[in-house]
């Protein structure tokens, strides 16, 4: 298919109007006069809108024109309900299914998270689920070219190897990469899956988008997660948003802003880029890319010198605010502040009072703040912020953390993570019995499957599975390198270092792809290997046609923490398979497939031509529900959830509350719960907890969803008590003073004991409310008003990370020679995640070799409103591709004209690695002189040549470009390993 520009201006900067007027032509074409009612019967606005209980399973049967089929009789049309697969706001969609065809779809109006809204991706979901340019049937990479080969000869030959590398090498020579896309069920059972295997050689994309702010939230008040949501920044006064450009990356949370703004919010944002986030702000502020520290605690520089911080509340409720303070005053003086991140004093001022005098104000972050190699310091400011203004469990307050993928947040919390299990129990003995009563199997079996002392050992991360292939064997933590690898829904190009990746994959004595888009792993493992590198003879490379999200059912869980159920739309297209199905089949031919499945019903169901054993989803979520105590998964069950979809209409779009209504399917009573059961849904569906909308909360009992922050830390630390002060409590508590978490010891200290039946009894013995699987410590605990996991302050000092207190250190490859030397990194660190991990060798090299002056711009990327992700999916939608076909590079008018650069010439962006990109050049003031933005959902090209012809036949995208990441650099989270993307470096030179 070709694509031709509407124009030669860029697609980024051109109006709008002929595009509307476009639109305008066509629909005089179709209809030359049209009133609102005949516009509203034609465009099938009414669709779905009724509910029928007699019907359906969410809303009911579509009211259409008559198809030809349907008066013949055959025709059978549905309306299925599901969720947007792109971003982590959660849009809900009616989809409509005809004779098994998904021929139209409409946002859904009474959903109280999308409003009836959607952007350009939601709007195209169709497509995702017929289209044209996914992997059909399984294939094989043979002398260079992939050939189709059935799911039998697939499922043998993997098994055969991976069975092959576990013997000769141990079962942590394999890594598995898993998916923000899967459904909570599916990457639940992924986790389980990889602990049968044998290795915690397990992540997901988590793990390079938020894992900084989960350690560093987590770490300083209990959860790592967004504490409020997207609906209720209707109630901010205030909202800063840094590192986030919603506008593109969240579109449809704009909405709640928008209300907001209406409302009297007053909007800050703080970004390198003017983007279309900031074009709705009050205040727009330029930052030095990677500078947030300086900034955040310039704004707490005016915040205390003003006495603005809220007093009680620190003292009630904070720890360690004090030193923060005597940092902030002492290093962040407006003259530091504006030297490291270049704001003058007056905006940092302006900012801090207007986020301490239109409180409740919010604090929005995304991957702006947490890819950094000081990502977990930038995050624990923008906490430490919060807290000192009191903003940390309020409605309209909170740190509003947006995720990316519409899963990522229930991946995290129950899939494939390397330093826990799901649920984030960790990897010592106690978690692994836990989790062991619940799979129904015996502890000791499970050692047995992993190699000596490495069950309790946290694996590698996604960030670094190339440093696992490629590092000398004795540099690495583990018995063997890396040698097997599965891409299980999961885009390379999303990855930094690329030349290094590509290296990685050549090197592979397995590599298998799962995924309904073959994506660029696909093509950069066809590719021949760069000049003086060599492929390895022995590398076999599978491609595997998993389902969409459409062509299954299951839960996600939005930014938000709700849970939300998706209905199956279609089956599963050409020979794809739903990814859990694909787990059974291979656990079976590995030896573990009753295990893994042993509490599931099991279905005979019939995908590529063939019956295959399915675990049915409800019940994996089941057993979610019976083992994830510690965050809360266990009141959503799929009967609640389900139901929660077909009453959409009874919840408060702001509040999240249902007004009250029955299910007519199963007579559930809605009232008093919040919409998707937003967790922590605390004990058994059975005592009807409502979720959680807003962390924190003590101005609502346990039991209304309101809370205190946990005690997750100890009791005291230096002779000061980690404990909430007398007096600080939630609401109806029947302890009004602070307290550790519960377990049975404290229980029966508080005579609550006996409240418990004897069944439970039974089954709390020797436990805390964690692994109690009866249930009853919790039911107990919040019968009394109490949080399970205690009411303790939050920690502004986190002493268990290597800065405490948050310290700015110059990314290793800044353009800053001076802040280099006055902010330099850390040092070099062994054994970090099983590898080593480089610092101070490589920001020296940088100032040693003044690399700052060859690559004097600073690269950053992030994302366009048209595309998702690695963008393999999006980019293979015709309708979203035809929007934005090249990628570009964002380049400052000054800057591109001392490069003799016009605007969308084509250019080369070159890196410190050695590698270039290819990609046009869009001048803009949006950025500064020193700073360059591409963005990374582009793959397909590599430094310069189009590789379409190494993608299997049909199977790539309408669009390719370069990988901004195919040039970045080496950095890395020193707590998390996350990558650092946001501040590299690059040159800029015209294509000659």
């Amino acid at each position: 298919m070709s694509l031709t520009r509407k124009s030669n201006t860029p697609q980024s900067s051109r109006s709008t109007s002929h595009l509307i007027g476009s639109l305008s032509r066509g629909l005089k074409a179709a209809v030359p006069t049209m009133d609102r009612r005949t516009f509203l019967k034609r465009s099938g606005v009414g669709v779905g809108a009724g509910i029928a209980a007699s019907q359906l399973s969410f809303v009911q049967k579509a009211v259409a024109e008559p198809s030809k089929a349907m008066l013949d009789g055959k025709g059978k049309i549905e309306v299925k309900r599901s969720i947007c697969t792109h971003c982590s706001v959660g849009c809900a969609v009616d989809a409509t299914v005809e004779n098994g065809v998904w021929v139209r779809q409409d946002p859904v109006f009474d959903s109280p998270i999308n409003m009836g809204a959607h952007c350009a991706k939601g709007a195209a979901l169709r497509e995702h689920g017929h289209g044209d340019y996914r992997l059909r049937y399984p294939m094989k990479l043979v002398d260079g070219k992939y050939q189709r080969i059935s799911w039998d000869q697939a499922l043998t030959e993997i098994t055969a190897q991976m069975k092959s590398i576990r013997e000769k090498y141990s079962p942590d020579a394999m890594f598995f990469i898993g998916s923000s896309k899967h459904n909570n069920e599916q990457a639940y059972l992924l986790r389980k899956w990889v602990s049968f295997f044998g290795t915690n050689n397990t992540d997901h994309q988590a793990r390079i988008c938020h894992s900084t702010t989960v350690a560093g939230v987590a770490n300083t008040w209990g959860y790592g997660a967004m504490t409020n949501s997207y609906n209720d920044m209707m109630n901010a006064k205030a909202a800063l948003y840094i590192g986030s450009n919603a506008a593109e990356a969240h579109p449809v949370s704009m909405l709640m802003l928008l209300h907001a703004k209406e409302n009297g919010c007053k909007v800050i944002v703080v970004d390198p880029r003017y983007t279309r986030t900031a074009a709705k702000s009050d205040q727009f502020i330029r930052i030095r890319s990677g500078t947030d520290i300086p900034f955040l605690f310039g704004m707490l520089y005016h915040i205390f010198k003003n006495g603005w911080e809220d007093k009680k509340y620190i003292n009630d409720r904070v720890y360690g605010m004090e030193e923060i303070r005597k940092e902030v005053m002492e290093k962040w003086t407006p003259a530091s502040v504006e030297e490291a991140c270049g704001v003058p004093e007056a905006q940092v001022y302006q900012a801090a009072k207007t986020m301490a005098m239109n409180r409740p104000s919010t604090v929005v972050w995304c991957m702006g703040q947490t890819q950094h190699t000081i990502g977990n310091a930038i995050v624990r400011a923008s906490c430490i912020l919060q807290l000192a203004l009191g903003n940390v469990g309020k409605s309209g307050g909170g740190t509003n953390i947006f995720r990316g993928h519409d899963n990522v947040q229930g991946a995290t919390d129950v899939g494939p993570n390397p330093d826990s299990l799901p649920g984030y129990y960790g990897l010592a003995a106690g978690s692994w019995k836990h989790f062991a009563t619940v799979w129904g199997v015996d502890y000791e079996w499970i050692k047995g499957r992993y190699a000596p002392d490495m069950m309790e050992k946290s694996g590698t991360t996604v960030s670094r599975w190339v440093d696992a292939v490629l590092e000398k064997n004795d540099m690495i933590d583990q018995q063997t390198n890396v040698k097997g690898l599965f891409f299980w829904g999961h885009a390379p190009n999303s990855q930094t270092r690329g030349l290094d990746m590509k290296r990685a994959m050549d090197k592979l004595d397995l590599l298998v792809v799962v995924d309904p888009y073959p994506s660029a792993t696909a093509a950069m493992a066809a590719m021949p290997a760069a000049e003086g590198q060599k492929v390895n003879k022995n590398r076999n490379v599978y491609l595997l046609p998993a389902a969409t999200q459409f062509e299954t059912c299951g839960s996600a869980t939005a930014s938000n923490r709700s849970l939300q159920w998706r209905e199956k739309v279609i089956d599963p297209l050409f020979e794809s398979v739903p990814d859990h199905v694909i787990m059974q089949a291979f656990a079976d031919r590995l030896g573990f497939g009753e295990e893994l499945s042993k509490n599931y019903k099991m279905l005979n169901s019939k995908f590529a031509g063939k019956q295959w054993k399915e675990p049915q989803i409800e019940d994996i979520l089941r057993e979610i529900n019976r083992s994830c105590w510690t965050i809360g998964y266990t009141g959503q069950t799929p009967e609640r959830l389900k139901a929660h979809m077909r009453m959409v209409a009874t919840f408060d779009p702001k509040t999240l509350k249902s007004r009250g209504g029955v299910d007519p399917v199963t007579g559930y009573d809605t009232t008093g719960d919040y919409y998707g059961l937003p967790w922590p849904c605390y004990g058994t569906a059975a005592i009807k907890h409502p979720g959680s909308p807003n962390l924190y909360d003590t101005s609502k009992s346990v039991m209304e969803g309101g809370g205190n922050f946990r005690a997750n830390f100890g009791v005291e630390r230096e002779g000061k008590s980690l404990l909430a002060e007398d007096g600080s409590y939630s609401k109806g508590s029947a302890i009004t003073t602070g307290y550790p978490e519960f377990d049975h010891v404290l229980v029966k200290k508080l005579g609550w004991w006996d409240q418990l039946t004897d069944d439970e009894k039974k089954l709390a013995e020797g436990k805390n409310w964690k692994t109690d699987l009866s249930g009853g410590i919790q039911r107990v605990v919040m019968k009394n008003g109490c949080h399970p996991f205690g009411n303790a302050k939050a920690r502004a000092i986190v002493w268990n990370f290597p800065d405490a207190i948050p310290i700015h250190r110059e990314a290793l490859y800044s353009t800053n020679a001076p802040m280099m030397r006055k902010y330099p990194t850390t040092a070099d660190r062994k054994n970090f995640w099983r590898l080593p991990t480089l610092y101070k060798t490589l920001q020296d090299q940088n100032l040693n070799e003044k690399l700052y002056e060859k690559f004097p711009i600073i690269l950053t990327s992030g994302r366009l409103v048209e595309y998702e992700g690695g963008g393999d999916e999006t980019r293979s939608n015709p309708w979203l591709a035809e929007l934005q076909q090249e990628n570009f590079v964002e380049i400052n008018p000054q800057a591109a004209a001392d490069r003799g650069i016009k605007n969308w010439d084509y250019v080369w962006v070159k890196s410190p690695t050695g590698a270039k990109i290819k990609v046009r050049a869009l001048v803009t003031e949006r950025v500064d002189q020193g700073t360059a933005f591409v963005p990374f959902h582009f793959a397909g090209w590599w430094q310069g040549e189009n590789i379409r012809k190494y993608y299997p036949e049909g199977a790539a995208p309408v669009v390719q470009g370069e990988a901004v990441n195919t040039a970045t650099t080496y950095g890395y989270d020193m707590v998390t390993m996350m990558q650092e993307t946001k501040t590299t470096m690059c040159q800029i030179e015209k294509f000659a």
